[in-house]
């Protein structure tokens, strides 16, 4: 697999979406082809397993941690690994870490969360994941917020810490970024650890000047 896969993590509020439009426009202004992609909600089947699973009624756990599972697995084998074989980058909003933290460690469903989770994936692993960090502060949820967020925002603190605690388990493939700043400078942060990391696989080098465009969507 010749091309490169970086995740987006964090708490909810933290800016993923902006820091993400920042990042991929910036490789594209260096020529690289990019696919960005969210879960769930990557593909035809995940609009429809997100739709359910975050504005629908009350879900089980077990029954919400596998929709996840089954949206990943679909999600993965369709677009990912296709565009990875391609040659591109990937950059996804949210993947496994978001499983074990919030079915696994919020929803108190446990380890199996993130067995199942490697199995649906066959095990693809990012080559970064870019944790953005920032402490859990209400005004940042004053939005319309989906099921899971309603249902988590009590357990913010934890799901922060729970972040930071997988993030030091494997050190050299995360990067924890200080979300609390402006979004230039999180954008410079974030384009050097993706720097970084493409270096380290091997990859050809891409500049660390992050690109000045005005980002689209929310946080």
């Amino acid at each position: 697999m010749t091309g490169f896969f970086v995740v987006f993590e964090g708490g909810d509020g933290v800016g993923k979406t902006t820091q993400i439009d920042l990042l991929a426009a910036h490789l594209r202004a260096a020529d690289r082809d990019v696919t960005v992609t969210r879960e769930p909600g990557g593909t035809d089947l995940g609009v429809e397993l997100r739709q359910a699973v975050m504005h629908g009624n009350h879900v089980a756990p077990r029954a919400e941690a596998l929709l996840y599972a089954a949206d990943r697995a679909h999600h993965i084998a369709t677009k990912v690994r296709p565009a990875l074989e391609a040659g591109g980058m990937v950059i996804q909003d949210r993947y496994v870490d978001s499983s074990v933290v919030y079915q696994g460690g919020a929803r108190g469903l446990g380890d199996e969360v993130e067995r199942i989770s490697r199995w649906a994936t066959e095990g693809l692993t990012p080559h970064l994941t870019v944790v953005l960090d920032m402490e859990p502060r209400a005004e940042r949820l004053n939005r319309d917020l989906d099921r899971v967020e309603r249902e988590t925002a009590a357990h913010q603190a934890l799901i922060r810490q729970a972040f930071l605690d997988r993030a030091a388990l494997d050190p050299g493939r995360y990067a924890v970024i200080d979300a609390a700043r402006s979004r230039q400078e999180v954008a410079a942060d974030v384009v050097a650890a993706v720097a970084a990391s493409v270096a380290e696989a091997g990859l050809p080098p891409v500049p660390t000047a992050p690109a000045g465009i005005e980002p689209w969507g929310t946080p």
